[in-house]
């Protein structure tokens, strides 16, 4: 499955990017700034901010980026692990592995477009910190503290990538990279938001009554990932897209 590596990458890049605008997460991002960099409403919201300010919202978003992603790297190794011990002891039973993990992302997909919920998954666990401990190690906390929570629309999407780590890899490495690429996707978009807040509240405003939609095309998504993973379709597809755009170098 090596040939589909580069588009199960982007898979994972593009889910963390549809997290970060799930409705779970993006409403969120405002108080979610002001609890971690400690600095309020009015001076996050500041067109031309402090470069004190500035600097504090970059530093503080890159250590709460570094939190939540500890966990999902974990998460994402543990997968590739799993995936690795089964594959070394029943080779022959690989491929259930990868029409189970489809089924799994086919049926995320199906919950998230709001087809049929699953109760399951609509049960939301956080853990809370009600006091932020002071400093970028607080922040980090924090990160970890956000990774931990099992919410109704980044569920789905993470156990989907999972999934997707447990019928493709073959090893922890990729899992590790998997879960870095979709750490990089839902971290990315939070930085900018942080470092351009007066810019990304008036996105917000015009965006939020979109988010339903965000949740039916991720749904969508998920299920065709599902779908092409159950039929093994990554490798062929990869190699059809290679026709059209040659690998150089």
């Amino acid at each position: 499955m090596g040939n589909a590596a580069d588009l199960t990458y982007w898979i994972a890049f593009s889910a963390g990017v549809l997290s970060f605008f799930s409705p779970c997460v993006l409403p969120l991002i405002p108080s979610y700034l002001t609890y971690i960099t400690g600095l309020s409403f009015g001076q996050l919201q500041d067109a031309n901010p402090s470069a004190k300010v500035r600097m504090a919202v970059i530093l503080h978003s890159l250590a709460f980026i570094a939190g939540f992603s500890v966990v999902f790297i974990s998460l994402g190794a543990l997968a590739g692990v799993a995936s690795s011990t089964f594959q070394e002891h029943m080779r022959e039973g690989l491929v259930w592995v990868q029409r189970i993990g489809g089924i799994l992302v086919f049926l995320f997909g199906v919950h998230m477009s709001g087809l049929f919920h699953f109760g399951v998954l609509l049960g939301e666990k956080r853990v809370q910190l009600r006091e932020k401990p002071s400093g970028f190690l607080g922040t980090f906390l924090v990160g970890l503290a956000f990774a931990a929570g099992w919410t109704p629309c980044i569920g789905p999407i993470l156990g989907g990538i999972l999934a997707l780590v447990a019928g493709t890899s073959a090893d922890y490495a990729k899992g590790i990279f998997m879960l870095a690429v979709y750490s990089a996707g839902l971290g990315i978009p939070f930085l900018i938001a942080g470092v351009l807040f007066h810019s990304f509240l008036s996105f917000f405003n015009r965006f939020r009554k979109h988010i339903r939609v965000m949740e039916i095309i991720t749904g969508g998504l998920l299920m065709i990932v599902g779908f092409m993973l159950f039929f093994n379709l990554f490798g062929k597809l990869t190699g059809y897209l290679y026709r059209f755009l040659p690998m150089t170098g």
